[in-house]
């Protein structure tokens, strides 16, 4: 094992990891002080190779570049394999605006192999690399040097076991035609939309129960202050004030600085200066809101007429068709998709790409009446009406 800590030895591991059919890569990082993550370690591990098949690579040394990391990155010839890539990915495209190409994330692999749902690599590693993973670095503060012998064995270990992993998903992917399954999730992975935070769309993301325009323009308003404000400065959006005192500021609507004093959830910091400036200006944005301005909440949901016991034959479609493909049952058909479908929506994931041929287009037969469901042993059977 190696550490990297030069742009030359970088662009040296990374010509040689593009002559290979797949590098493994994952990262460290912190987040905890920070609204955008900090990349503290990079590893990766490349198969048959005479050597070192896996380094470390050290971002946060001075004057070391990660382009020949993201030339890696747009080379397609080779396949960037990761495990539970959003987060990683995320890192990437915020630092360089850049995704890995081809990608493989194992986490999809496995939930679409028989592998439940979100499984962990410790798990796949025990079940498929028959090998134990010693945890108790995961947790550590990466971004202390030097990095410890037992925080530099468990970074390896995350890309090295990780091969064996790849290969196992890859070979019953190919085994059961499912590569295309799998790549139409990662096609979310490796859209912009999915990192990217527009401060005026931050209050979709606050859970609220008063759905009033009036209210709602308050809210739309204190998130998007408290959105800029964190991404500017870099710091967590709940350092600059909560969802709880979010939603309590729009519901009190302080005018002055002596309303915002009587706050009970607001953190000290926030009842002066910049944030309290900026508290002030977006509730009173919010009061001048136009009606025809304001927000309204989406009340689609409440708006269908669900047909209960056609739900629930659903439900039982469904676990029929996860037992006889494998496939994790959140991933095919969330519960909201299946009581849209049995109230007469026909727009939703469950009915599209893959998942139509595992379970949607029965779920419209058995919808329509065309099929009805038996028991059979400890089984579900599909009857032909």
């Amino acid at each position: 094992m190696k550490t990297l800590t030069t742009t030359e030895d970088l662009a040296q591991f990374c010509e040689m990891a593009r002559t290979k059919p797949y590098v493994t890569i994952d990262t460290e990082f912190l987040r905890e002080r920070t609204y955008y993550s900090k990349l503290c370690l990079i590893q990766m591990a490349v198969p048959d190779h005479d050597g070192d098949d896996a380094v470390l690579v050290d971002p946060l040394v001075d004057d070391l570049s990660l382009e020949p990391l993201y030339e890696l990155f747009r080379d397609t010839s080779v396949v960037k394999v990761f495990h539970a890539a959003r987060q990683d990915l995320e890192i990437f495209f915020v630092e360089a605006g850049v995704f890995p190409d081809p990608l493989f994330d194992t986490q999809v692999a496995a939930m679409v192999c028989g592998f439940g749902e979100q499984a962990g690599y410790e798990t796949l590693v025990r079940k498929i690399a028959k090998q134990g993973i010693d945890k108790t670095s995961r947790f550590t503060d990466w971004s202390r040097r030097p990095l410890t012998d037992a925080q530099q064995k468990y970074a390896i270990e995350d890309v090295t076991h990780l091969r064996k992993v790849y290969e196992f998903l890859a070979a019953k992917l190919d085994e059961t035609d499912r590569e295309h399954w799998v790549q139409e999730e990662l096609r979310i992975l490796t859209h912009p939309g999915t990192y990217v935070i527009q401060p005026e769309d931050a209050w979709k993301r606050v859970k609220i129960r008063t759905t009033t325009p009036k209210f709602l323009a308050i809210v739309r308003e204190l998130a998007r202050f408290r959105e800029g404000y964190a991404q500017s400065r870099n710091v967590p959006r709940n350092r600059v004030f909560k969802d709880d005192a979010l939603v309590e500021l729009a519901s009190t609507k302080p005018k002055t600085m002596q309303d915002l004093g009587r706050s009970r959830l607001l953190l000290r910091e926030a009842r002066k200066g910049e944030i309290a400036d900026g508290i002030l200006a977006a509730v009173a944005t919010g009061l001048a809101c136009k009606p025809d301005d304001m927000p309204k909440a989406d009340r689609t949901r409440e708006k269908l007429q669900v047909n209960p016991a056609l739900a629930d034959l659903l439900r039982v479609l469904l676990k029929a068709k996860t037992e006889s493909s494998g496939v994790a049952p959140k991933l095919i058909a969330p519960a909201a998709d299946l009581d849209a479908i049995a109230a007469g929506e026909r727009d939703v994931p469950a009915l599209t790409g893959w998942r139509q041929e595992v379970f949607g287009a029965d779920a419209l037969r058995l919808c329509d009446g065309e099929i009805a469901l038996a028991a059979k042993g400890n089984s579900v059977k599909i009857v032909n009406l």
